[in-house]
């Protein structure tokens, strides 16, 4: 998988077109979440958008926001064919290295705290609903320089 990181203005229009695409068929369609995925965030000069390309084709994604003293990475997700092969890896992993030295937070869904944990994220608070799914908050603490 071949992973780009890029600032909005960076994204060409096909890309940023399957971005949201995809994030549409994962989010919305395939967990039957309907929400406001275009929250205005994408656009922010410090958001960071990790597209993972599988053969040319938007296969993967995670979102980094800048939140000042720390980040929130959210909208992790893989196209249903990725899955199943280990690629959800290095999207977190370019996710977490866009958000440098900083603390990072992000909102897991319940089953899947236990793989977050694997890259240093611990539960921060109590398990929440969102969209009718169970989640936990987790927090990443900054990297020593």
């Amino acid at each position: 998988m071949e992973i780009r990181v890029l600032r909005f203005d960076e994204l060409d229009a096909r890309t940023a077109y399957d971005v949201w695409r995809l994030r549409q068929a994962v989010f919305v369609v395939e967990q039957a979440c309907p929400y406001p995925d275009l929250d205005g965030r994408d656009t922010e000069p410090g958001t960071r958008h990790v597209v993972g390309l599988l053969d040319g084709a938007v296969a993967g994604y995670a979102r980094v926001l800048d939140e000042g003293a720390e980040a929130r990475v959210g909208r992790v997700l893989l196209a249903r064919e990725a899955r199943g092969r280990g690629l959800s890896e290095p999207v977190l992993r370019a996710a977490i290295d866009a958000v440098g030295d900083r603390a990072s937070v992000l909102d897991a869904q319940s089953p899947l705290a236990g793989w977050y944990a694997g890259f240093g994220y611990a539960v921060c608070g109590p398990e929440f609903l969102e969209d009718g799914i169970p989640h936990l908050p987790m927090r990443r603490p900054p990297t020593p320089r």
